[in-house]
């Protein structure tokens, strides 16, 4: 089985953005992001009403890097250390060599290549590092901004499931997408 350890926390770094720990001061901006109606729109989670709720997110990051079940990046652009996102492998299972990818991003800064950027360092990390066979990515079917940026970073959409999640009074279909480390070293 995959052993996972993210002693020492591993920052990263691309041409443009630093991907670092996730702290307490950040507890603004993981209020704007989770609470803000269009960020959260494609995700089926209550937002976030109170700086309280939005310091137990951090909270619970940081309990998943410290069991290593779980690791998540503050994305930051080089010039200026605010988090303007989330990006991370939250959902691990080391018995299949497997992890969820998901991320978020403050919607003053869509449009400029950052996911891409960031998706492109976490899935190298999680092949590289972590020693995973393969990444997934489950997003709503209408999320068709978060489809381009998957397949631009070599993900392949694998399944359309209908309506496999209830969420507020709702069933919600999924699409599940992945990349191999195989496909990745190509």
């Amino acid at each position: 089985m995959l052993e996972i350890n993210f002693s020492p926390f591993p920052n990263l770094e691309t041409h443009r953005l630093l991907l670092r720990r996730v702290e307490s001061n950040d507890v603004n901006e993981i209020f704007a992001i989770r609470s803000d109606a269009e960020t959260m729109k494609y995700i089926p989670r209550p937002l976030v009403e109170n700086i309280q709720e939005a310091q137990s997110h951090i909270d619970m990051i940081n309990d998943k890097i410290e069991n290593n079940e779980g690791i998540n990046w503050a994305i930051t652009v080089k010039s200026n250390p605010k988090l303007i996102g989330i990006i991370g492998h939250y959902r691990i299972k080391p018995e299949h060599y497997r992890a969820e990818i998901g991320y978020m991003l403050h919607p003053d800064f869509h449009g400029k290549g950052y996911i891409t950027e960031a998706i492109e360092k976490v899935v190298a990390f999680g092949f590289n590092e972590m020693k995973l066979h393969s990444i997934e990515a489950i997003i709503d079917p209408e999320n068709c901004a978060s489809a381009k940026v998957l397949e631009k970073n070599g993900f392949v959409k694998e399944a359309h499931l209908r309506e496999n999640e209830y969420y507020n009074g709702k069933f919600l279909d999924t699409v599940i997408y992945s990349i191999l480390e195989s496909d990745f070293k190509k």
